[in-house]
């Protein structure tokens, strides 16, 4: 018989850097879950994107056991990173804030094409030049 999920948890945790403190350690100890058994193998699979941030969804079950998998860097993060820019627009409507190309578009879309709601390349673009555009980045050819 299939293990009961009690919760699903989303997590935005430094790569290679979880430790048993906030946000890792508060989250995993309200649902009474070895720290331990999540960190060690999060800190190993994440160590090469070290100095980035990376999105985790952790699935736990009603034997307090738990799985995991990482959805490695989150879109906003990368299209800051490829347009060269600290944070977005405070008014993405009249402020743009910096530049990035289709080709820089086509790259993150790619990176990010399992994770996204998209069936083709193309669609994951288009989604991917909506998010830039509501952080004020705007997409050139």
């Amino acid at each position: 018989m299939a293990k009961k999920v009690i919760g699903n948890l989303k997590l935005r945790i430094p790569a290679g850097r979880a430790t048993a403190g906030p946000p890792v350690g508060s989250t995993l100890g309200q649902w009474g879950l070895n720290m331990m058994d999540f960190i060690n193998p999060f800190n190993e699979a994440t160590k090469d994107m070290m100095g980035k941030d990376v999105i985790v969804h952790l699935q736990v079950f009603d034997d307090r056991s738990f799985s995991w998998k990482s959805l490695g860097q989150p879109v906003d993060d990368m299209i800051r990173e490829k347009a060269g820019i600290q944070k977005g627009a405070a008014n993405s409507k009249t402020d743009k804030v910096g530049t990035i190309t289709q080709d820089q578009v086509r790259e993150i879309a790619e990176a990010k094409m399992e994770h996204l709601n998209a069936i083709s390349v193309e669609g994951a673009m288009k989604t991917i030049a909506g998010s830039a555009r509501s952080m004020g980045v705007e997409v050139v050819e």
